[in-house]
This record gives C-alpha cells, sequence and structure tokens, in this order.
C-alpha cells in the first residue's frame, strides 16, 4: 500500500449516511493510520423528490445514481452505500469492493402507544413507503390502513407523532445505528415480513481494478455476510426487480450450507409467493438464481408485470 494516500467517500448527506460514511472512515484509518479521508456529500434523485412514492419515481438507482456517476468521473474514490438501496445491476467499471458484517437485517414496528402489531386497532394507520412491506404488511392484516411515509429516518420518526399515524415500520439496522434503539416496539419476525435484498449491510463500491483503493476496501470485507448478500442480489438480478418492487430475499449461512428465502407479492398483498432452497456456500449465487427460476415457474413473472402496469398507471394520474 502507498503511503499518505488520500480518499474521498462519496455518501447520500442523510444523519444515517454519513453515520456509515463516518464508520467506514473510521474502519479504514485504524487499520491504515497514515490515510487521508474526507467524506463527500452528494444529493441523489431520491433526496431530491420527497413527494412522491419511491415506486412512481422510477426505483431503480435513486439513492445511488449520482454517487455512482461522481465514483466514475474520480470525484471520489469509494461510494457507501445501504445495500438494500443497490439495483441489481452494477455499471460497467464499478464493482463491490466489500461488504462489512452486517447489522440485524429485520424491520422493526415504532408504535406510538406501545402496541404490538397483533395488538392494533382495526384499520389502524401504519406508515410506510415500501410497497414490500406494505404488501406484506396486508397480507398478514387486510384490515390496515398504509400510509405513505417518506424522508429520512429521523423525519419519519418525527412524522409518526405530527401526521396521525398509529406505527410505523423501518430498517432495524438504521434505528439502532442511529441509537434510536429505545423506541422500537417489535421487531417483526420474517415470516410476517421478509427483509429487502441486502437490507442491513452495507455496500461499498469502487472502481473496477483501482490497484490503490482495493486493497485498502477488501480488509472490510466480511466473507459470510458477502456470500449471503450476494446470493441475494442474485435472486433480485434475474427477477429484474428495482428496489421498490415487492420481492423479498434472507439469506443465512450455517455449517457451511446457505440457506435462501425469496418473495414475490402482489401490491395488496392478496398473492404472495414464497420458496426456500439451500446448498453449499460457494454456490450461493447460483441457489439465488435458482431460486428466483422456481419462483418464476410459479407465478412471479404474472405477479411483476401486473405491478408495472399498475404503477405506470398511477404514476399517468
Amino acid at each position: 500500500m502507498k503511503k499518505n494516500i488520500k480518499i474521498k467517500i462519496g455518501t447520500r448527506g442523510s444523519r444515517l449516511a454519513l453515520w456509515q460514511a463516518n464508520w467506514v472512515k473510521t474502519a479504514l484509518t485504524s487499520i491504515a493510520p497514515s490515510l487521508s479521508v474526507d467524506i463527500i456529500i452528494i444529493k441523489t434523485k431520491g433526496d431530491k423528490i420527497l413527494d412522491v412514492p419511491l415506486a412512481m419515481v422510477g426505483g431503480k438507482g435513486l439513492f445511488v445514481k449520482e454517487i455512482e456517476e461522481a465514483l466514475l468521473d474520480r470525484r471520489i474514490d469509494i461510494a457507501i452505500h445501504s445495500m438494500k438501496d443497490m439495483p441489481a445491476e452494477i455499471p460497467d467499471g464499478l464493482c463491490i469492493g466489500a461488504i462489512p458484517e452486517r447489522e440485524n437485517p429485520e424491520d422493526v414496528l415504532i408504535s406510538k402507544k406501545g402496541l404490538l402489531l397483533s395488538e392494533l386497532k382495526k384499520g389502524a394507520r401504519i406508515g410506510t413507503s415500501s410497497l414490500r412491506r406494505s404488501a406484506q404488511l396486508l397480507h398478514a392484516r387486510a384490515d390496515l390502513n398504509i400510509m405513505p411515509l417518506r424522508g429520512n429516518l429521523d423525519t419519519r420518526l418525527k412524522k409518526l407523532e405530527t401526521e396521525n399515524m398509529d406505527a410505523i415500520i423501518l430498517a432495524a439496522a438504521g434505528v439502532k445505528r442511529l441509537n434510536f434503539e429505545s423506541r422500537i416496539t417489535e421487531y417483526i419476525d420474517k415470516e410476517v415480513i421478509m427483509p429487502a435484498v441486502g437490507q442491513g449491510a452495507l455496500c461499498i463500491e469502487i472502481r473496477e481494478n483501482d490497484i490503490d483503493i482495493e486493497p485498502i476496501v477488501t480488509t472490510l470485507n466480511h466473507q459470510k455476510t458477502r456470500s449471503a448478500v450476494m446470493g441475494e442480489r442474485a435472486f433480485l438480478k434475474c427477477l429484474e426487480g428495482g428496489c421498490q418492487v415487492p420481492i423479498a430475499a434472507f439469506g443465512k449461512i450455517e455449517k457451511n450450507i446457505f440457506t435462501l428465502s425469496g418473495l414475490v407479492a402482489a401490491i395488496d398483498g392478496k398473492n404472495i409467493l414464497k420458496k426456500t432452497l439451500s446448498g453449499p456456500v460457494k454456490q450461493s449465487e447460483n441457489i439465488g438464481t435458482e431460486l428466483a427460476d422456481s419462483l418464476l415457474a410459479m407465478g412471479a413473472k404474472t405477479i411483476l408485470e401486473n405491478i408495472r402496469v399498475e404503477i405506470n398507471e398511477n404514476y399517468k394520474r
């Protein structure tokens, strides 16, 4: 490694994104104290459009595209993303340099009166703008009213108090990273709401064949997390799903066996397809593809086509 390397980390400007970027900065400088690391804030399309549901804006790359452009243009050297925001396809010239150890991948319920999901009154108003979360919520409890909820994590927590909602659903990882864990009412079982692909994991994106940056970043890779997440991403890629479509997957590794559960849901939650496959860890990406093919054969293709038509029609309105 060269001495006195200067690195620019690109990130969104939200409190959580800055936590993630600073975590990477601290981790890198603890390994290589001679590094000089600056954090560059980049505003993405997803940060600018706050009054429209994400699915209607065009789900792929909403929170990463501008940061990836800065990486390709060499304005930054490393891009830090929440893995669940990453589209299935990585632009030519870029690659995933490292995936650190995953935080809790589950979703959590934060309710105003401390009530569990099963205890919320009929017709309770639940805040989320995730089609994945809302479809699974409606499958579990068709009586719930799903309310649109955009904004950064701390903004969404404030909206629980100000916008007449009974509860909101957030990712456990972000809540924990920003020290709001005491606000959590319930960790939602993955059988009720399966997590988003890559949820709880960070993506450290770099340029391909960057001989200065790659060896530094690789030190932060957690191989078990990477194998699981790459299996989930292979599932997503085969389904051609953006991050705003009701697709979910969660992979776990026990005794060198990778087990992947996947889900495709209709927006109203009435039709949900789920399946689980297992195999050797080294085959995690093949297992992801095989699981996606299996769900497509079970009818996921029709569900996804109907969702895209529905989203396009709503967008035209």
